[in-house]
């Protein structure tokens, strides 16, 4: 009989295991074009346009192809099924109509797949591609958001450096070659368990020519013509063709003509997924780009943007502004989310400029997503004031408090914080205990939960934590001409104090954790000697968006030189991987001891104990609670099996941090 019921017990194991394993499910697009037994049905949605016809291509380069007219419904949507021809079709619209331009043949806004042309206008055709996957049982992480140890990462900058020794450099399939410095081998040496990539939906990325007139325009901001991190979202459904392994950067060349973008980052998610990893999408769903041929912008602007009192496009830094509150925009956003998640298994979305969407917007957001998977993770930009709002709707974000009371002010380099042995006016000790405990309480408290507070020192944004610590600290200005760039980044006994002690409080402190590229060895964004009349070349970057050269791209022998420091990091992710309390303890569970004006310590459910120093030049010496403790991490290293054992009491030398286990 217990062999029965040890065998029924397996069984009902196994079974529950597999529902586990259940592949997310492929979701069906309301536009676009499908594939049916005998041809291709075509749809659209252009509700005041007076005509359109369907243009299928020969060849990528044509600027014309056959015209077939479409047929209008009394809800907008126009329809056209075409006989005896499928996957590898090239199609693009012409419209005729008060808001369209008939000279210009757009793509499909719903394309899932695009073969673009570098070039300003981002002209583009859709390819309709056969998009069966073979996913062997792959689905979503769902990974609770307080065990996330979140990379932020640049799926070309991570491999295309010749130092990473990937076979395809800058590629979807590069990032996921074990054999190499960089990418997957690298997340997985560090230990984290999700990776954020900056935008991949197909963007724009080759601007207006520097210091030409071009229709009316004059680019005189942007000497190397080019969008590198990806904030100019042209296609919501489509990943990025030129990560693809055919992409390429040869000006009007075409990139995407096979359609392999879609199969290669696939084959980039279920990797990921294997070793572990959930994979979080930077997605821009409040503006698209300013200059390219979009389809919503010839298809109807006032649908789908919001215009001034004279119809003119209101614009901000990155791009057109979408009215995301109509409802046509509104379904077009939620049909890309959803089929990011069904069709390519996308764990999460960390949304760019969220406090641009409305709260029901937000709402909405978070409503249609958890219906598809109850774990999905949200956070975002809730810049403005908006964090606690958003909190308030189920939202996680940017924690900028952590990073300010740590670093300082984020512009006025002589307002330092906690690293530099600092308080900012306003701030206390009593700041630092609420951050640590997840930004939840205080007087500046902000989330409803700790899983709501994405913390970090650093993100693609700015300059990096390391050279913020060098401008800050004096060490550097901004005018400053790096000659040396790896000598640049040696860091001084001083600096690798701070970078240590910033790591400590981050990887310890509740709330989810992120780590940008590089971050981890203080590398610095210099800009890099190229043939683009750059005044600024060799200056430290605070905003890199547009350099895709090796001030962005990842440099592996710096790695190699600040090693020390990479371990550290690494060593502190273990530690908060392996010990519940640095990721799940309530604010009941904390037991305070101020130390000094700039020292504190605490004891987690009487078993893991914490203390940080950040007076810059005075040692500080406490009593430990009763018992023997095992030094897990310290100023110089961290090791869980255990650095020492001490008791009574523990001497902090200035700028450092320790963690105790309890051993009885």
């Amino acid at each position: 009989m217990k062999n029965i019921f040890k065998i029924l017990s397996i069984v009902l194991t196994l079974i529950l295991l597999s529902s586990c394993m259940e592949p997310a499910k492929k979701l069906g697009l309301t536009y676009g074009a499908f594939i049916r037994q005998n041809g291709i049905e075509f749809r659209l949605y252009a509700p005041s346009s007076e005509d359109v016809n369907l243009v299928i291509f020969s060849n990528a380069e044509d600027e014309s192809g056959k015209e077939f007219p479409m047929v209008k419904n009394e809800n907008g949507d126009w329809r056209l099924f075409l006989e005896n021809i499928g996957v590898g079709t090239l199609y693009g619209y012409r419209l005729t109509g008060p808001y369209n331009d008939e000279n210009v043949i757009i793509a499909d806004p719903y394309s899932k797949a695009a073969v673009t042309q570098n070039t300003w206008r981002h002209v583009a055709k859709s390819l309709v591609i056969d998009d069966s996957y073979q996913w062997h049982g792959d689905t979503w992480k769902n990974i609770h958001p307080r065990d996330l140890v979140i990379y932020e990462a640049h799926v070309r900058d991570m491999t295309v450096h010749p130092s990473s020794s990937s076979k395809e450099k800058g590629s979807y399939l590069g990032f996921i070659e074990n054999d190499q410095k960089g990418g997957i081998a690298h997340l997985k040496s560090m230990g984290v368990n999700a990776v954020q990539l900056l935008p991949i939906w197909e963007f724009a990325n080759v601007e207006i020519p520097y210091l030409e007139n071009v229709d009316g325009l004059y680019n005189n901001w942007n000497p190397y013509a080019r969008n590198h991190w990806g904030y100019m979202p042209t296609f919501y459904m489509a990943p990025e063709s030129y990560y693809a392994s055919d992409g390429t950067d040869e000006p009007k060349a075409w990139n995407g003509k096979d359609g392999r973008a879609v199969r290669e980052m696939k084959d980039m998610v279920k990797s990921l997924h294997r070793e572990g990893m959930a994979v979080i999408l930077d997605v821009v769903v409040n503006h698209i780009s300013n200059y390219d041929w979009h389809p919503l912008k010839y298809i109807d602007k006032t649908v789908y943007f919001k215009l001034d009192e004279n119809a003119n496009f209101l614009s901000q830094c990155c791009g057109n502004l979408l009215a995301t509150d109509h409802q046509p925009v509104r379904d077009y956003v939620i049909e890309s989310l959803k089929y990011w998640m069904t069709d390519y298994h996308i764990d999460g979305f960390r949304f760019d400029q969220a406090h641009l969407l409305s709260p029901e917007m937000a709402t909405l957001i978070k409503d249609e997503l958890t219906k598809i998977n109850p774990n999905v993770i949200i956070y975002g930009e809730a810049w403005d004031e908006r964090e606690k709002e958003f909190s308030k709707l189920g939202w996680g974000s940017f924690n900028a408090r952590f990073r300010d009371l740590l670093r300082g002010d984020l512009h006025n380099y002589n307002d330092q914080g906690f690293l530099f042995g600092n308080f900012r006016d306003g701030e206390s000790i009593e700041d630092l205990q609420s951050i640590i405990m997840g930004t939840i309480s205080g007087k500046k408290s902000v989330y409803q939960s700790p899983a709501h507070a994405v913390n970090f020192l650093e993100v693609h944004d700015d300059f990096c934590f390391n050279d913020y610590l060098r401008l800050s600290s004096g060490i550097n200005t901004k005018e400053d001409i790096i000659q040396d760039p790896m000598k640049h980044i040696e860091i001084s006994p001083k600096l690798l104090k701070m970078n240590k002690l910033g790591a400590l409080i981050l990887l310890t402190s509740q709330g989810i954790p992120i780590i940008h590229q590089g971050q981890e060895w203080a590398h610095s964004q210099i800009i890099a000697e190229t043939d683009a009349n750059d005044p600024n070349v060799g200056k430290m970057d605070r905003n890199p968006y547009n350099k895709d050269n090796e001030t962005n791209w990842v440099n592996w022998l710096e790695k190699e030189q600040n090693i020390d420091l990479t371990n550290y990091y690494s060593g502190l992710i273990k530690l908060r991987r392996s010990i519940t309390e640095l990721r799940h303890a309530n604010p009941k569970d904390f037991k305070f001891q101020g130390l000094s004006e700039m020292a504190l310590g605490y004891v987690i459910r009487d078993r893991i104990a914490v203390y940080i120093n950040g007076e810059n030049s005075n040692a500080i010496e406490t009593e430990l609670p009763e018992g023997t403790w095992r030094v897990i991490a310290d100023g110089e290293k961290v090791n869980i099996n255990g650095i020492r054992e001490i008791s009574g009491s523990i001497t902090l030398p200035p700028t450092s941090g320790m963690v105790l286990q309890r051993v009885n």
